[in-house]
């Protein structure tokens, strides 16, 4: 790909935490990144049927709205015994509040009145690029793990505390955010899957 991001950027969101990781993310790199919130950008209705599109809608509202290259993400968790929900309507399980608490509350319901014995599921983060003359790149990043009910940790955002990833006996929101979203020097995946996300992007456009 021919294109770099470099100098300044939009961060696509209105999300604390996730602007959070974000800007963590992209320090290394030396990009200056500014949230669409603090630009006074609105957020764009959410129409996609799966997270690249959904992570597109933001970043070309942004670009637009900021005329800077914008980076967005959509992300969520997708439960098998649930069919993969709450997948891309993961944020409106928590409702207008953000209540994450609630949000968890209702899979560890919907899951024991599912009949299943599964409790797989996997974290998905979908980054996308656009730059203000069109041009675009995406990018898709997946851990598994199994739910941990009842949460565990306060650490992360979101659905961290209540999903282990593979391998490890801590839920995300039991791991520091270097653990989290560190990206290893030698090359190996990333344990997040926005943090396996955005090695893809930093290979492809910041080295």
């Amino acid at each position: 790909m021919s294109v770099k991001l470099t100098g300044r950027i939009v961060i696509a969101t209105h999300n604390a935490g996730k602007l959070r990781e974000m800007r963590e993310l992209l320090a290394p790199y030396g990009v200056e990144a500014v949230s669409a919130g603090e630009l006074g950008l609105g957020e764009p209705e959410e129409t996609g049927s799966d997270f690249l599109s959904n992570a597109l809608i933001k970043a070309r509202a942004a670009a637009k709205g900021a005329g800077l290259p914008a980076f967005a993400d959509d992300s969520g968790l997708c439960v098998e015994a649930l069919g993969g929900a709450p997948g891309i309507y993961s944020a409106r399980w928590a409702g207008e509040g953000k209540d994450f608490a609630l949000a968890m509350a209702r899979i560890a319901d919907e899951v024991g009145k599912s009949g299943s014995a599964s409790r797989r599921a996997h974290f998905v983060s979908a980054l996308a690029v656009v730059w203000p003359d069109g041009a675009e790149a995406t990018f898709e990043g997946k851990v598994f793990g199994d739910l941990a009910f009842p949460p565990r940790g306060t650490a992360g955002f979101g659905y961290d505390p209540c999903f282990t990833p593979d391998g490890h006996a801590r839920t995300f929101g039991e791991m520091a955010a270097e653990e989290k979203h560190g990206i290893p020097a030698d090359g190996s995946p990333a344990l997040s899957h926005r943090a396996r996300a955005f090695q893809m992007l930093a290979a492809a456009l910041l080295k």
